[in-house]
This record gives C-alpha cells, structure tokens and sequence, in this order.
C-alpha cells in the first residue's frame, strides 16, 4: 500500500499508482491493471474514497470493484482523455456506474460498448416546477399521494401507459417527443426543456428487435420498479438566486415534482440484444480488454452502426415515458387543486439523461475533435453560452438535476466550463449506491423504512411495499457529499436543493 504524494497525509491508497491530486480528485495511473492505454480520473473526496477503497478490498462475485472498472474503461480503444470516474461512482456491468468516456470518431478503431450506456437506456430525470407553496401541499398530501399513484403506473413488467401499435410506436421511437407534440399528448414547450430536445436524430427503429418493441407497447407513460419514482418536493435552500430565478424558482418553499425513469423493457431488451451480438464480434477484434463485459464494436462497423441506431431509438422512447409521466402527474394535480396545470405553472425546468452514449464536439489536447461520449450513471453538464443549452438558461449554463436516494434532498446545478475542460461536459447523477439490493433488504426492514419517512412527514405510495428496503437511504452514498464533491471540483455548481414531501415508487 502507498499514501498520496500530494493530498491528506493521513490518506492511505490501495496501490501505489493511485494517487490523490487535490482534496477531490484521485489520480489512478496507467499500469494500474493491465491494457491502459490513458489515465483515469475519479472525483472523490476522502470520505467517498473510503467507499471505493473498502469495495475494492471486500468484491467478490462476478462484478469487479468500481475503481478497477474506471480503470478498465481506460483501455478502451479509440479513447481520448482519461476515463472518468464521479463522485458516486459504484460497479456496474463493464462500466462502473457514474463512469464517462470519450472516444475520438475519427480514429477508425474507436469503439462503442453497450455497458458503456448501460440496460435502462437514457434513464433520467425530469423536473417541472409550480406555484404552489409547501402550505398549499400540506393539507392535501395523502389526497396528492393516491392521485399520483392511480394516474402513473408502477412497478416490474408494467401495463397501463398510453396504447401504441407497432406502427406508432415505431414512429415514436424514430421521433422521440416531436411525435408526443404532433398528437398534443404533451405541451409544445416541453421539448424545448429537454437535453436534444427530446429526439436523437439518428434513431434506427429498425434495429431494435420485434421482442424489444413488444415490451414496449404498453409501457410509454410507466414508472417501473427500483429506484425509479414521481416526488413532489419542496425547495429547501437556494445557493445561486439568480440562476435559480431563470428557472422559474424564486423562494423556498416553491413545490416542484421530480420525475425518475428510462425506458423500461424496451431499453433493457435492445441492452441485452446488443451484448449477445457484440459479445461474438469483440473476439474477431485485434485488442484485449480486461473484462468481457466490455465488449464492444467499432462505431465505424454494421454493428456499430446498428446499435447506436437502435440505443437512440430506446433514448427517445425514454424521453416519450418521463414525457407522459409528465402529463400524468399534471392530471393528478388539476385532479386534487382543482385548476389546470397551466394555471398551477407546471412548466419543465429541464430533463437530463443519464445513460446514454452521444456524439459531441469536445477540445482535447488544443484540438476540437468529434466525439462519441459514453455517459453511464452520469449528466451533461454543459456551461454558460453553449450552444446546445436551451437560449432561456445560455446565460446561467445547463441545469443539472442530481436526484437523492429515497427521503433525502436532491439538488439542480449549473454546467459549467470546468466540465468542459475536464469532464467532456460531464457531472455526477445521484447519491450512488452503497450497498447492493441484497444487502440492503438483509439490512433495513420495509416497514422501518416507510416509519422513518413519515416521521419526518413524507407520505410514500409504493407498488410494492417489500422493496423499500431496496431504496433506504442507508443503501446510498450521501447525496450532499456527491454534490458537493462535484461543485469543489468545478464541474457543476450547485443552484438550490430540494426536500422530499411525498414519494412514489414501483
């Protein structure tokens, strides 16, 4: 074992080429596991990289530490900069859950990997506003609660969103949320409040499989299970005024509602397609990678090709289900205050992906070079004056919606330039886990759970009650920790928190 040349004394690193640069940043050298082609960067504060650390030493089973995979990921081919760890980073399958990575399209051995976005395909988060006030939710929050509830459906293998024939969702899935507009499913507005505005042009429906669409027939408008839920939440604290002002937020104790889910079965089909087909190709490639859950195939090949077509076609589905979720919680709204959304001001501050592999243009070494960023567990976090932020936030930068675990504060910041120069535009996405599901049922009971959250008065409605335990809150990182961490690094600010007061899950 080795301790940071630079950093806290007192710090001990689990190998000598890993090394602490600044109070939040750890360097992990090429040569740390074999095939390195760059160095990895994780952002992590002592405290969180205890976590890794203590993953490290304690894995077992089939999934490698996540600090290992950061590593792994850096061997990639065709990557530029280093790979990229966040402050609540986790293992996951190939890549470590918050890992990023950019690779140059122009190199013709650049790759693309289906672990690199991961199963629920552009997972993400929406947040819409109102004018409602904690007082004005307060008397009415169980009414609120079951009104929820009945209008978005939850849980595994959901029915019950909005009817779609292969035709139509096809056309869905080659649109994204321009097709929701066209049918005045959704305001017109909303899509110019979303990360690409709702629609990755290169979307191919025709490489996602007849299984795949079938899962997705009756699941646009569903929330799902795990840590996927509809919060309504109150503002708690507001760090930068102004910024927050331009999101239409002017004062704690503003209601806002928080939306978190992907695109279902339909994502995690065309995942698993994907890994069987690319699992066959990564053997005919001339390179190793150190785990096979990276497999991969070049972004240039039919199969590339194929799967960024049928992900992005997955994307859009995803950003059609928050679309309708949306709409539905808009429902229950008008359903329990008795006016219509747009007298309640439900307008969509902004929605973010999550899991998600798209082509953008990044300066790396003094060069502009077109990239193919690979966010899993991640969120673009693009600064002041770019021209992929909406005009009404170009002054302030992007917003970035980190949701926290089950109970506790999730908070929006600000992109920033840092993220640029560092990140490839890139932030944290949440609390991180910190526990697996197994463990955490074997550690927290459902009923202490839910006794916990109405004793800081939270109504929770869940489809299934037995799975609380899965999402307690001792199961994640520290969500304030994973902010601040990323706002110390420069790569988001933080622009106001939020307070969770009623929460439905799957």
């Amino acid at each position: 074992e080795g301790h940071a040349r630079r950093g806290a004394p007192a710090e001990t690193m689990p190998h000598w080429m890993v090394e602490r640069v600044d109070p939040v940043r750890l360097l992990v050298r090429k040569g740390f596991v074999p095939n390195m082609r760059t160095d990895a960067m994780v952002f992590a504060t002592e405290g969180l990289a205890k976590l890794l650390f203590s993953e490290m030493k304690n894995s077992s089973g089939p999934m490698m530490p996540a600090l290992k995979q950061v590593a792994n990921v850096a061997g990639m081919p065709g990557i530029v900069g280093m790979s990229l760890g966040m402050p609540d980073i986790h293992c996951g399958y190939g890549f470590a859950i918050g890992n990023v990575c950019a690779v140059d399209t122009s190199d013709p051995d650049a790759v693309v990997s289906p672990g690199g976005v991961g199963f629920d395909i552009n997972c993400g988060v929406r947040l819409l506003r109102t004018n409602l006030k904690e007082a004005d939710v307060h008397p009415v929050k169980d009414a609120l609660a079951t009104a929820l509830f009945k209008n978005i459906p939850v849980g595994t293998g959901t029915t019950g969103g909005i009817w779609l024939d292969e035709s139509e969702l096809v056309e869905m899935m080659k649109e994204g949320m321009p097709y929701l507009v066209k049918r005045k499913l959704v305001w017109k507005e909303d899509m110019e409040h979303c990360e690409e505005h709702g629609h990755l042009e290169w979307a191919d429906p025709s490489k996602v499989s007849s299984r795949a669409i079938k899962r997705g027939y009756t699941q646009v408008g569903t929330m799902g299970a795990g840590n996927h839920y509809c919060e309504v939440q109150v503002v708690d604290e507001i760090f930068a005024p102004e910024a927050a002002r331009v999101m239409g937020i002017t004062e704690v104790g503003q209601i806002c509602v928080m939306i978190h889910s992907g695109s279902r079965g339909l994502g995690h089909q065309v995942c698993t397609d994907y890994l069987v087909k690319v699992d066959q190709e990564v053997k005919r490639l001339p390179f190793k990678l150190n785990d096979r859950q990276l497999a991969c195939a070049r972004i240039s090949s039919p199969l590339g090709k194929d799967y960024l077509g049928a992900m992005a076609a997955a994307a859009n589905f995803a950003f059609c289900n928050r679309s309708i979720m949306a709409a539905r919680a808009r429902k229950a709204f008008e359903q329990v205050f008795k006016k219509p959304p747009e007298m309640l001001d439900m307008h969509v501050i902004y929605d973010v992906c999550h899991n998600i592999a798209k082509f953008e243009e990044h300066t790396v070494n003094g060069q502009k070079k077109r990239v193919l960023v690979h966010r899993k567990g991640a969120t673009r976090a693009f600064p002041p004056g770019h021209p992929d932020v909406p005009h009404c936030y170009r002054e302030i930068g992007q917003p970035v919606l980190i949701g926290g675990s089950m109970g506790t504060f999730s908070y929006v910041l600000t992109g920033t330039q840092k993220a640029m120069e560092e990140s490839f535009g890139s932030t944290c996405h949440g609390a991180g886990r910190e526990m697996s599901r197994s463990e955490a049922t074997r550690s927290f009971q459902s009923s202490d759970v839910r006794k916990d959250m109405a004793a800081r008065g939270i109504v929770v409605k869940a489809g299934n009650n037995g799975l609380l335990s899965e999402e307690a809150k001792g199961a994640y990182k520290n969500v304030t920790q994973v902010v601040e961490t990323c706002h110390e690094a420069g790569i988001s600010k933080l622009c106001f928190r939020l307070r969770p007061l009623v929460v439905v899950k799957g």
